[in-house]
């Protein structure tokens, strides 16, 4: 169910998806910014690393393992890149679906050097053998190769290099604690505010040659649902507006007339994000509907409202969480132009009435 539901988050279908698609590889590739005079947004989490990559650099240490999450396509892979180019060390890049043996991983340590950087993108998904071989390796340094089977079969310790494990999950609840404690540095990515988005925005025309004026840009800017990877798959289909039935100028206009024909509206939600709020307000009067009623209701994987839409849609603050069900707050009934119904149901509404 969780593999459906990520297949189709990645689909192209969904020009908001904050998963990386498969036209997005290379695009990153040539935006992603490999400094931190480029790297815009995240402020604490960045001088926070900048201190603790000084401290080991001045020590001559490889730096403590480091663990990003946060939803998808906030930069932290990103993250991972510069702070192996601040290192001044190489870095090898994974995921754990990837690493399906211990000897995969095996054969991924043993050709690292000292203080280089392994990044493990989706390290929640790691195969708990492959995870309990990880242990020693980030806390001792030491790899255990198993030599035979069954009774026979004998631990050979086989030193590695001192090097920094970076881990990036969007499911941060899945981590084992054991995997948890052994990470130095915890940091969690937040959405991006719309000034930093506006920023990313500007410097990926420049690097693209897109020719874009400032209300364009934020245009583009408040409907990218606080996602850098998002707002340069926007910035990439609205090009193609401006060009073909424009004077290739990215304006205001031009923005808004592009982003309301792919149905992206002035919040950044696309159809499924309006169909959830308007399904739980036409047909469960606001809320609490149960998640499973609520994905029968729209035609989505539970899973997939779960991990992928319900995020964003409770940061902005349209959808809320109960212990009843899902609700959505006045805002969402505010923003399809309806007047909320005069008795809201549960302690939230009550709430959100009283103070609105």
């Amino acid at each position: 169910m969780k593999a459906a539901g990520k297949q189709k988050e990645g689909g192209p279908e969904r020009l908001t998806s904050r998963q990386v698609q498969d036209d997005d590889r290379q695009l990153e590739q040539s935006l992603r910014p490999t400094a931190w005079a480029d790297y815009v947004g995240q402020e604490k989490v960045k001088a926070n690393l900048q201190v603790f990559i000084q401290g080991a650099k001045t020590r001559q240490e490889a730096l403590d393992h480091l663990l990003f999450y946060g939803p998808p396509g906030l930069g932290k892979t990103t993250l991972a890149f510069i702070i192996a180019s601040e290192m001044g060390v190489s870095i090898r890049t994974t995921s754990g679906p990837v690493v399906e043996r211990q000897r995969d991983l095996a054969a991924i340590l043993t050709n690292l050097r000292e203080r280089d950087v392994l990044f493990i993108d989706e390290i929640h998904r790691l195969n708990p053998a492959v995870e309990e071989t990880l242990y020693p390796a980030m806390e001792d340094y030491r790899l255990d190769l198993i030599i035979g089977q069954g009774p026979s079969a004998q631990a050979y310790p086989l030193s590695l290099p001192r090097f920094t494990l970076i881990g990036a999950t969007t499911r941060a609840g899945l981590l084992s604690s054991p995997l948890l404690n052994r990470f130095g540095v915890v940091q969690r990515l937040d959405f991006y505010e719309e000034p930093d988005l506006f920023k990313i925005i500007l410097r990926s025309a420049k690097i693209l040659d897109v020719s874009i004026v400032e209300e364009g840009a934020w245009e583009i800017a408040r409907r990218s649902r606080g996602t850098p990877r998002v707002a340069n798959r926007l910035l990439r289909r609205v090009r193609d507006f401006a060009q073909v039935l424009g004077d290739g100028v990215i304006t205001r206009s031009v923005a808004q007339g592009a982003l309301e024909r792919l149905e992206v509206d002035s919040k950044g939600f696309d159809e499924m994000d309006r169909r959830i709020l308007q399904t739980i307000i036409e047909k469960f009067s606001g809320g609490p509907v149960g998640i499973e009623t609520l994905a029968v209701a729209v035609g989505e994987e539970k899973d997939t409202i779960e991990d992928i839409y319900e995020p964003f849609l409770i940061q902005v603050g349209y959808l809320a969480r109960t212990p009843r069900g899902r609700t959505v707050t006045r805002l969402a009934f505010e923003h399809f132009n309806l007047i909320p119904p005069v008795s809201l149901q549960g302690e939230l509404w009550q709430g959100s009435v009283q103070n609105g």
